[in-house]
């Protein structure tokens, strides 16, 4: 069945088939008429599936259809999402969906000042997409009324968890009207994840999208044994084999970023970075930079693999993996999205053996291992550009970097 064919408003046809929208992924085929049915949901897909649509389309069908023309718009719809990022990706979503109909959206973070915010606000939305912590400040201060609300939406709810908000997600339920409709969406699922959601929806429809294999089939990933302080050779060779390639770089922590940042400056390669330690706006710059192609490589941190939907990324390189194997899912699911390919390749040092074993025990399969002979390892190495091979004062380097920064934003505060 093509999108053509949904019981859609012609404005909303019109939005669909302008994003390029022609049929429906497995789990838009499965939740879109659940959802216009007004049926509480339970959704667990992969990423990369189109969860976001799956249910940012029915829902601006089911408000455009009741939609009274008044100087007064009631906010009909609330997405509780993690993290910012996730939050400004969301609100596109719905806006691309809305563009041809009166239907306001809005989009509400912490890390920026709140009152441009508050002042669209003000103005009136139907749809509004927000993190926990700046929408409970922008209730307590009376700037925020969910008392009308009919649709309320849990996206990423399992790393909600994992960032501690169970009790913001279940505070929100003493501010919306008793009769509403849920939407519960996880990429995963675990006791914790069936606990909340049965707690929160009646008699949901679950849907359950390839449970058996969490790795979307239109990656090919595979991990290479690599020695820690060589990594940043491989990685060097392998962007400046795809130079023209969109390629995210995953890194355990936000000093390793810097330090690899740094690495990669010395022998020619523009990057940027994204973790914890930046500021919000710098990290809007900076996704932006990203995904208009500007820039083609981004070092991150776990921040930016959940939900994140980057156009055109064709390469994910793991330069650490996980602490969580959960999380290696995540990443690689930054590439392969929709109908497009994508290439995963992971570094895997002595140190972190156990930690592939893990991942491999959550995939429930074997990842393909990339054979290096010892004249290739030596090879590669021998190939680049990095003159300075002193890793201790590349550490030096990067643990100045982050002190000054630290200090800076002390001074700010």
């Amino acid at each position: 069945m093509k999108f053509d064919k949904y019981p859609f408003a012609p404005e909303i046809k019109q939005s669909v088939e302008e994003a390029g929208f022609v049929k429906p992924t497995d789990i838009q085929y499965k939740a879109i008429p659940a959802i216009l049915r007004k049926e509480d949901v339970l959704a667990i897909a992969q990423t990369g599936t189109g969860k976001t649509a799956a249910f940012a389309l029915p829902i601006v069908q089911m408000l455009f259809s009741q939609l009274k023309y008044s100087e007064y718009i009631d906010l009909k719809c609330l997405v509780m999402v993690p993290t910012h990022e996730l939050a400004l990706q969301i609100a596109e979503v719905f806006r691309q969906f809305a563009k041809h109909t009166p239907l306001k959206v809005i989009c509400i973070f912490g890390g920026v000042d709140q009152d441009p915010q508050i002042a669209n606000l003000k103005k009136g939305a139907d749809i509004l997409i927000a993190t926990p912590g700046r929408m409970f400040d922008l209730i307590s201060q009376g700037h925020l009324n969910l008392d009308r609300l009919e649709v309320l939406v849990l996206d990423e709810a399992d790393h909600m968890l994992a960032l501690g908000f169970i009790r913001d997600i279940r505070d929100v339920i003493k501010h919306i009207p008793r009769k509403h409709q849920t939407l519960f969406f996880s990429a995963t699922i675990n006791m914790e994840i069936k606990d909340l959601a049965y707690s929160l929806v009646k008699n949901p429809l679950r849907i359950q999208v390839s449970p058996k294999d969490p790795v979307s089939k239109n990656i090919d990933h595979s991990v290479a044994f690599i020695k820690m302080d060589d990594k940043r050779f491989f990685l060097e060779r392998l962007i400046k084999e795809h130079p023209e390639s969109k390629i995210l770089v995953f890194v355990r922590t936000k000093v390793r970023v810097e330090r690899v940042f740094s690495a990669m400056e010395r022998v020619g390669i523009v990057t940027l970075t994204m973790h914890g330690d930046k500021e919000q706006q710098e990290r809007i710059d900076t996704m932006n930079r990203f995904r208009s192609g500007e820039v083609k490589v981004l070092i991150a941190t776990d921040i930016s693999a959940r939900g994140i939907d980057i156009p055109n990324v064709e390469y994910v390189f793991n330069y650490d993996l996980p602490d969580v194997a959960e999380n290696y899912v995540h990443r690689v699911g930054r590439t392969g999205r929709g109908v497009n390919k994508g290439t995963a390749v992971s570094f895997c040092s002595p140190e972190e053996q156990t930690m592939l074993t893990e991942i491999q025990e959550f995939l429930g399969k074997e990842i393909k291992v990339i054979n290096l002979s010892s004249e290739d390892y030596v090879e590669i190495k021998g190939q680049s550009e990095e003159k300075n091979s002193d890793w201790k004062s590349l550490m030096k380097e990067a643990e100045t970097w982050m002190n000054e920064k630290a200090k800076k934003k002390k001074k700010k505060k």
